[in-house]
């Protein structure tokens, strides 16, 4: 009997067959199961609720009542009817800090699913690398805007009751959409700019390192906490920063007017380009970090 036509030619099993004939998953199935599975994970985990919204507006109460009568308003604001607060000036940067929050948290899941074993499960399967990174963008952009956009809606009201100054930030109709639109550009940026920061690593307490000195210094200096346009070199540091634009675009889009430009005030044309370019960006560096380094993380 002559078994050499066999072995060089073995006939598949029924198995491989079948896995073969399967229907393949295609990319946005696996995306919004990844993306439910992170909203899911955050609201069972209430600690994480109070984190990202409590310590920020905590930062914007106490902030603004203690650097209020400090405070020198900046020269674009001077086209406005009234003199504009502290604590007026410090809301979007406040919602964007809700937003950095937010993303980091989310993206920090990386380093325990890698932990856990679930990132492998995923890493193994018939999806492709792209649906990974876009689960997990979708799903921190969804709980960033949520939480955000309820941070936005709380400002009003808490002028009318008196615990806050009276403005105007988020009473017009018209700036909903806008506003809306460039809050989610600005958060499916930060959370791509946090899962490029978490992908490589192996421990949280290196991530929080990293957040200590790279991202909320970048916060600070987009012109979210002072608006640092006559500091000199500082001043290009706010400039050459990309989420500046950011902060300024959702600025823009808040008081509905057309402020005049200044470097911490950008044009909304410059403060868009940017921050769909670093979006853009962060967002194609994720999938290729993802697809070349599928084998170290399987490890």
């Amino acid at each position: 009997m002559n078994l050499s036509s066999n072995t060089a030619n073995p006939v598949p099993t029924a198995s491989a067959a079948v896995l073969d004939s399967a229907p393949r998953p295609g990319l946005w199935l696996p995306v919004w199961t990844l993306a439910v599975r992170e909203t899911t994970r955050f609201f069972r985990q209430r600690t994480r609720v109070v984190g990202a919204l409590g310590q920020p507006l905590i930062f914007w109460v106490l902030f603004g009542a203690g650097l209020r009568g400090s405070f020198d308003a900046p020269q674009w604001s001077a086209q406005l009817a009234r003199k504009v607060t502290y604590q007026e000036y410090f809301f979007p940067g406040v919602a964007v800090l809700i937003v950095m929050f937010t993303a980091i948290f989310s993206t920090i899941s990386i380093i325990e699913d890698r932990r856990e074993g679930f990132l492998q499960g995923v890493l193994v399967a018939p999806i492709p690398r792209a649906s990974l990174v876009f689960g997990k963008l979708c799903g921190g952009t969804l709980l960033a805007v949520a939480q955000a956009g309820l941070f936005l809606g709380l400002g009003p009201a808490l002028s009318i009751v008196g615990l806050a100054p009276a403005f105007e930030l988020g009473l017009s109709a018209a700036c909903v959409p806008a506003t809306a639109g460039f809050l989610v550009l600005v958060a499916f940026q930060l959370t791509a700019l946090g899962y490029l920061i978490a992908w490589p690593m192996n421990s949280t307490q290196g991530f929080h390192a990293i957040m200590s000195v790279f991202l909320m210094p970048m916060w600070l200096l987009s012109g979210a906490f002072f608006p640092g346009g006559d500091s000199g070199w500082l001043s290009w540091i706010i400039r050459l920063n990309p989420l500046t634009y950011g902060l300024a675009g959702l600025r823009r889009c808040l008081y509905g007017a057309d402020l005049p430009v200044s470097p911490t005030l950008p044009g909304m044309g410059p403060c868009l380009a940017v921050t769909l370019l670093a979006t853009l960006t962060y967002t194609v560096a994720c999938v290729v970090m993802t697809s070349r380094h599928t084998s170290a993380s399987v490890r």
